[in-house]
């Protein structure tokens, strides 16, 4: 979602396949580690609660970058409107994650979280007038055919956590399809800023009547949510500045298998034959999602 921007700066910088994986790092740690905080936090508290403290926390946490970007002037939004549309379907989409991590497997929110670039390719043909081509559609329907395996709805084992997960999918394509609109216009830290503002606003009455203490020993996971949340996508546009997409986005795959060990060595999370199936038809659908039409 920040690609379109970045491709801007990026002859402005110089390519670093180098300085690319390290921000990647940085993002894969980020976001391997918000699947753990995300579960601790929300197994004890509401996610409501957990999205307004990481919406305060993190206001805090870009003000620095804030600075650096030219101060709350340059943070005005050109398009008011859309930024709040946007972070309207995203509070939604990650309410609905936070939820599922909590319910099934963190290999299979992951796995089936990865199907997004799928629905937003699909999306995109009705919604911005983009162009489908054969490997679009081979990876909308590897997507789709991954997810079945998960799921297996035929066999009748489906879970509420996967149906959550999918809606949570879902509502994150939405959320980058409209905010591909912001990237021609507004910086990653302006866009960053107002989700903070917006989405903390959107959360006060929800949480306002979950509000309960939080634990002592929680404040350590529930400032990980804050900082992971915050800066991960901060890390993932650094990347994009220094390589091409089709360079920076197969690194992300790692997420699959890095969280899959993560969920084995803290959780004793069991990786079944379904999902490392299914998983793999949808990263293969997002390589061929990559693939450009010569």
């Amino acid at each position: 979602m920040i690609a379109c921007h970045l491709r801007e700066l990026r002859p402005l910088q110089q390519q670093s396949n180098l300085k690319a994986s390290l921000w990647m790092s940085g993002w894969l740690a980020a976001m391997v580690t918000m699947a753990v905080a995300g579960r601790e936090t929300v197994s004890q508290l509401s996610a409501f609660q957990v999205m307004e403290i990481r919406a305060i926390i993190g206001f805090f946490m870009i003000l620095p970058l804030v600075k650096l970007s030219g101060g709350f002037k340059a943070m005005k939004p050109r398009h008011p409107w859309r930024h709040i549309w946007r972070n309207v379907v995203h509070y939604g989409a990650q309410y609905a994650w936070l939820v599922a991590v909590t319910l099934i497997p963190l290999a299979e929110v992951i796995s089936i979280e990865f199907t997004m670039p799928m629905w937003v390719a699909l999306l995109a043909v009705f919604t911005i007038g983009e162009k489908m081509n054969r490997w679009k559609i081979m990876a909308i329907v590897l997507g789709l055919v991954g997810v079945w395996i998960i799921v297996r709805p035929d066999a009748g084992q489906v879970e509420a956590g996967q149906l959550i997960s999918l809606a949570a999918a879902l509502g994150f394509s939405v959320s980058v399809i409209l905010v591909k609109n912001l990237t021609g216009t507004d910086g990653v830290v302006r866009i960053i800023f107002w989700m903070l503002i917006i989405q903390g606003i959107i959360g006060i009455i929800p949480a306002i009547y979950v509000w309960q203490p939080v634990p002592a020993d929680l404040w350590s996971w529930v400032v990980l949510v804050a900082f992971c949340g915050t800066f991960s996508h901060y890390c993932m546009a650094r990347a994009m500045v220094h390589a091409d997409a089709t360079i920076v986005v197969p690194m992300d795959f790692l997420r699959v298998p890095l969280t899959a060990i993560v969920g084995w060595l803290v959780y004793s999370e069991a990786i079944d034959i379904y999902t490392a199936a299914g998983a793999s038809l949808i990263l293969l659908g997002n390589l061929l999602n990559l693939k450009k039409v010569k």
